[in-house]
């Protein structure tokens, strides 16, 4: 069972998850990370380290979001690797919890 990052994670990309993960499983796009299912391993060790808290194991997704799951896979495959932490998004704190940003989604 893979971690997923999902609709909070756009537009503020804090990336103190990727600092604590031991097998380099996130992927980096312009304003949303992604974990690649494949690789993660399932530690736990990212979940707690998200401000925006964007991060849920796969069966504890929020109902609508459950295609979160499959966007991670996919944007996992385009997206370059990212392993270590870097600043958030410039207006990361005003995007934070903010509903429905998936259309604000950049690929």
């Amino acid at each position: 069972m893979a971690f997923v990052v999902t609709d909070n994670c756009i537009q503020c990309k804090y990336t103190d998850c990727v600092e604590v993960c031991p097998v380099d499983c996130f992927y980096e796009g312009p304003n949303f990370l992604v974990i690649n299912p494949d690789e993660c391993i399932d530690c736990a060790l990212c979940e707690p380290e998200c401000p925006a808290e964007a991060i849920f194991e796969e069966d504890d997704i929020p109902a609508g979001m459950e295609h979160f799951i499959e966007l991670n896979a996919e944007l996992s495959e385009e997206w370059p690797n990212i392993t270590e932490k870097k600043d958030p998004l410039p207006d990361a704190e005003e995007w934070d919890g903010k509903p429905n940003k998936l259309e604000h989604l950049e690929r």
